[in-house]
């Protein structure tokens, strides 16, 4: 008897449903035992691994009512595809995450993890880790209560992720936070607080990604009381467009902060160049520089290290349109109809206007080929804005690509 899915394909299968014999024929006996079975099998695995093993997971759909964990290097997790090896976690009764690893040398690839009560996979403090061909989704849509980060390596070592989808993630979709040599390439971020979002983490590529339906596209952030500062980020080749989703973040989180209809987001980070992107109809604006002191941060939660300022910024050569017509926030809904009226938007570029009043050289903040920047005066309340782009008319040397030393 024939069989007849449905698929959606951009760029690559983000979803497979709808599989089954014609006319709503039951699952072939066994089935569920079958996966039943797998489930408890994995979970063994996992346990008993051992150095260069590679775990093999099948085809079908696999249910846990708690995390899975590793904690063995060099293993490697595959399935049959991101849309055919389904762990589900729906209904989840223990543990924070989905899957959890701490261990060097992790290779997860080909599979789907659906549902985490938590986090949907977390690596931390780990070297040479690679996410290839993975789907973590909120099967329900956006929702305050899902877990927070999709993909979510923390404090790791030569990360790459590629080939990914992230949906519906509370805070990032795909984060990498604390990190160090980092490439996000050839993925999709959607329906999330944040789809893209690299945290406090040196030397990091970011490109030929897509960021679209989310509350904000791709965030670039520096937050204070993290073990280090971010430094050295490239944004490239990607198409970031109508991220105007609401905000769902928790409140309280630094993400519960970010504007809907946010593009592209650099928040008190410095040496960051972003450039041929096609970023178009986020509808606060597409590019938002700031700092942290626009979330009211304030001094005295973080050591004196921490530099609040977003400093030597190049954006140039990106293809950007539309947006900046229906800023959220009440502030930036004034702010707009006072600087361009009813019927006006913002330009390409928002600029909260904070800057290190003992750096004699300037912030740096270079817009090469944007429709124009307004500095909205934060500091001063947004009462003298100003939309003068000659101070960021300037050039940046580039930045180095990022190599991934696998050894």
């Amino acid at each position: 008897m024939k069989r007849t899915c449905v698929a959606l394909a951009i760029g690559f299968a983000l979803s497979l449903s709808g599989c089954g014999k014609q006319g709503g024929d039951a699952a072939p006996a066994g089935k569920a035992e079958a996966e039943a079975g797998f489930a408890a099998e994995l979970r063994n695995k996992l346990l008993d691994a051992k150095p260069g093993d590679v775990i093999d997971v099948p085809a079908g759909t696999f249910h846990f009512d708690r995390s899975l964990s590793l904690r063995v290097d060099g293993v490697t997790l595959r399935g049959q595809g991101m849309d055919k090896s389904i762990l589900s976690f729906k209904g989840q009764k223990a543990g924070a995450e989905g899957l959890l690893v701490n261990a060097n040398g992790f290779t997860l690839e080909n599979l789907a993890i659906e549902d985490s009560k938590g986090d949907g996979f977390k690596i931390s403090q780990a070297e040479n880790v690679t996410v290839r061909g993975v789907r973590v989704e909120w099967t329900g849509g956006p929702k305050t209560s899902n877990g927070g980060y999709g993909l979510y390596p923390v404090l790791c070592k030569n990360v790459l992720i590629e080939n990914s989808v992230a949906i519906g993630a509370s805070d990032s979709g795909i984060y990498v936070g604390q990190s160090r040599d980092v490439i996000v390439r050839g993925s999709r971020a959607e329906r999330n607080v944040a789809g893209i979002e690299i945290e406090n983490t040196i030397n990091a590529d970011v490109y030929d990604n897509v960021a679209t339906g989310n509350t904000g596209g791709i965030l670039v952030f520096n937050m204070p009381a993290l073990t280090q500062q971010g430094d050295a980020i490239r944004v490239f080749r990607n198409k970031v467009f109508q991220n105007n989703l609401d905000n769902f973040g928790a409140k309280g989180t630094p993400v519960a902060s970010v504007p809907a209809g946010s593009g592209v987001v650099i928040n008190s980070n410095d040496n960051i160049e972003i450039f041929d992107n096609d970023i178009a109809d986020n509808q606060t604006a597409n590019i938002i520089v700031s700092s942290v002191y626009s979330t009211g941060y304030k001094d005295d939660k973080a050591s004196g290290e921490f530099d609040p300022y977003p400093e030597r910024i190049y954006v140039h050569d990106n293809r950007l349109s539309g947006g900046g017509d229906s800023p959220d926030r009440m502030d930036f809904k004034a702010l707009k109809v006072a600087m361009y009226g009813l019927g006006g938007h913002f330009p390409d570029v928002l600029f909260d206007g904070y800057v290190n009043p003992q750096r004699k050289e300037g912030p740096q903040l270079c817009l090469r080929g944007v429709s124009g920047v307004l500095n909205a005066d934060g500091p001063g309340g947004y009462k003298n804005p100003s939309k003068d782009a000659k101070p960021f008319d300037c050039a940046l040397p580039s930045l180095p690509a990022v190599d991934l030393k696998r050894g």
